[in-house]
């Protein structure tokens, strides 16, 4: 007996969008069928009805308007997310009256009986419990019957993966070159199981898990047509738990309807669900972020009180640290932290001064310890001693972070030991060596300041005259130390450990005196930067311009052409050789040798690395000890 379209209980209870008459839906009334659960209710019956779809609903449709829909569709993806709702609507839209047409009128006798699944000509069928060779063998014997009033017969097989090899084997043949009235629409959560054969010969569409925000919107329409009051924090919640899956949102949603009276309250969905507040969350990790050790235990203990699974709170907190690392990282985190938007905002408040390090720091010892707290007979006591071990971490400082406190650490020495205005020179204990270093060639170490006892700056560099060479070289010229004010001891010992200011008549003689004397100064303000130019070899062009040549490795030469660094190499250039002489930095990757020599030139670098001075500092200023060694 046919079904009252007209009935008043139809558009009640089985419309897709109440008030229009055009989408009813020709099941009984709910004194003969019961109540309609929400995901068979709101349906879709149209493509435009499918939640975020749409790369697969739109190829859909341009092919049936094109007249180019293949024989055999294949439909893959997680649970819930579309795939048999739309092989019931490619069908429609294949056997509609009005049709092919990608909008079925879900009101002519083909669309109706599709829909309520008693259509003659389509036939669903469950892979899991029909995957035996018979069945295939007398799918094969039906296909070659005519359809019985539309207008091509349509096998939408379930859960296809789960046929035998030899179901698999017999439905080849006909999947291939099947009669002209024959349709094939597969669905599958696992084509990976779906042997090759089948696949090259399907036209295959790939579902995509349902995003949160989309399942949350989703869910608030369904609720707004059916009055119910619920929260934004529930709905966050049941969507978080569908995880990606419509029909799973709409289930727990049924259920959760069922379980309040009235309104639904967040700590409803919670108690129903099992699950944690998300405030919950926030707080272990605001705790782990500030040392709080005692604080993580109390939150644990409290979840442990109220029931809650240790092991799926352990999970969740996981997955929280993960979503902040994602978070640190993006910039625009939503396509892949699958959070709602005001969480969002939550999380980069929260890592707004945290390291990068850190947080890879704390996810990588938790994925540590889940091995632990899964099999453990006692979790909490396990979560427990898991997060006493992560709170045992501290930030570490990069590589780039460590070199700059270094070279801010010196600076800052460096001017603490030299003062703007410094009125003595070289104390007279040193005036022994002074004349030694005097008798030496190409030594300038023991050459006079002026009489004035005020530091000199430098200047442009200019050859000697031979009456300042002569000057220099007697023994018997005036005493430095004759002019220079009495000074504190202290004052003294730093002049003696920092290298000498070249005044007027200090001027080095060659090139490669002028460089060591660049790298002398270099190396007070930015040590590291003077370790990038060591090994520098220089030359000079005709037309008087200095060439410097280093090679050295990449990591240098970076350091070497960062702007600030390399503006200073050339002021200090240019103070040295002179303004008016052209200097160019000529910077090439020291290339390594041979096979045979490797070994021993890496055990050579490593050796030089690890006795360095700026490295054995390092060490002592942070009480620390070297590790390891690697090349760059």
């Amino acid at each position: 007996m046919p079904f009252d379209i007209s009935s008043g209980a139809i558009g009640e209870c089985l419309s897709v969008h109440p008030g229009q008459t055009d989408n009813l839906l020709p099941y009984p009334n709910r004194t003969v069928m019961g109540y309609l659960v929400l995901s068979r209710k709101y349906r879709p019956q149209c493509f435009e009805d499918v939640v975020r779809q749409t790369h697969v609903t739109r190829t859909l449709g341009n092919a049936i308007a094109s007249g180019r829909l293949a024989h055999a569709i294949l439909f893959s993806g997680p649970r819930g997310t579309g795939k048999t709702t739309i092989a019931r609507i490619l069908a429609k839209c294949v056997n509609c009256a009005s049709g092919p047409t990608a909008t079925p009128c879900n009101t002519c006798q083909s669309c109706r009986e599709i829909t309520t699944g008693h259509a003659a000509d389509v036939f669903e069928i469950d892979g899991a419990s029909n995957n035996k060779v018979e069945h295939v063998r007398e799918l094969r014997e039906n296909a070659a019957y005519m359809p019985a009033h539309s207008k091509r017969k349509i096998y939408i097989i379930d859960e296809v993966h789960m046929l035998s090899d030899a179901a698999f084997n017999a439905l080849l043949k006909i999947l291939e070159e099947p009669p002209a009235h024959v349709m094939f629409m597969f669905a599958t959560t696992e084509p990976n199981k779906i042997p090759i054969t089948i696949l090259s010969r399907c036209q295959r569409h790939d579902l995509r898990r349902i995003d949160i925000n989309a399942i949350i919107a989703h869910m608030a329409d369904l609720c707004r047509r059916e009055g119910i009051d619920i929260s934004e924090e529930g709905l966050t919640l049941i969507a978080r738990e569908a995880d990606g899956s419509i029909r799973d949102a709409l289930s727990l949603l049924d259920q959760i309807i069922c379980g309040a009276a009235g309104a639904v309250s967040t700590e409803t969905v919670m108690d129903i669900l099992g699950g944690i507040d998300r405030q919950i969350l926030f707080d272990v990790s605001t705790a782990v972020f500030t040392g709080q050790t005692g604080k993580i235990i109390d939150i644990i203990d409290g979840l442990y009180v109220r029931g809650q699974s240790m092991t799926r709170c352990f999970s969740e907190i996981l997955e929280h640290f993960r979503n902040l690392l994602l978070v640190k990282m993006n910039a625009d985190p939503s396509s892949l932290a699958d959070v709602p938007d005001h969480e969002l905002k939550l999380m980069r408040d929260q890592v707004a001064g945290i390291p990068l390090s850190y947080l890879s720091l704390i996810l990588d010892m938790l994925f540590k310890e889940e091995k632990q707290i899964k099999p453990a007979i006692n979790p909490k006591l396990a979560l427990e001693i898991a997060f006493i071990r992560v709170m045992q971490t501290k930030p570490v400082l990069s590589i780039d972070e460590l070199i700059e406190k270094i070279d801010r650490l010196q600076k800052k020495i460096v001017d603490a030991g030299m003062g703007a205005n410094i009125s003595i020179a070289m104390p007279p204990a040193n005036e022994k060596r002074s004349e030694t270093q005097r008798s030496e060639p190409g030594n300038t170490a023991g050459r006079q300041v002026p009489d004035d006892g005020s530091a000199q700056a430098i200047s442009p560099r200019k050859r000697p005259e031979p009456h300042d060479l002569s000057a220099s070289a007697d023994p018997t010229g005036p005493s430095v130390a004759q002019n220079a004010s009495i000074a504190p001891e202290e004052t003294l010992t730093n002049l003696e450990e920092t290298p000498a200011i070249y005044g007027n008549d200090g001027i080095p003689e060659t090139d490669e005196q002028a460089w060591q004397k660049l790298l002398d100064m270099l190396s007070q303000e930015q040590p590291t930067l003077a370790v990038c130019l060591k090994g520098a070899a220089l030359s000079r062009t005709p037309d008087h311009q200095i060439l410097i040549h280093i090679a050295t490795t990449q990591f240098n030469i970076d350091n070497i052409n960062r702007p600030n660094n390399h503006a200073r190499i050339m002021q200090l250039c240019g103070d040295i050789f002179g303004s008016d002489v052209r200097v160019s930095i000529n910077t090439q990757v020291q290339k390594t040798g041979g096979n045979a020599g490797s070994g021993k030139d890496s055990k050579a670098l490593k050796k030089e690395a690890m006795t360095h001075p700026l490295v054995q500092s390092a060490v002592k200023l942070f009480n620390g000890k070297i590790v390891d060694v690697k090349l760059l």
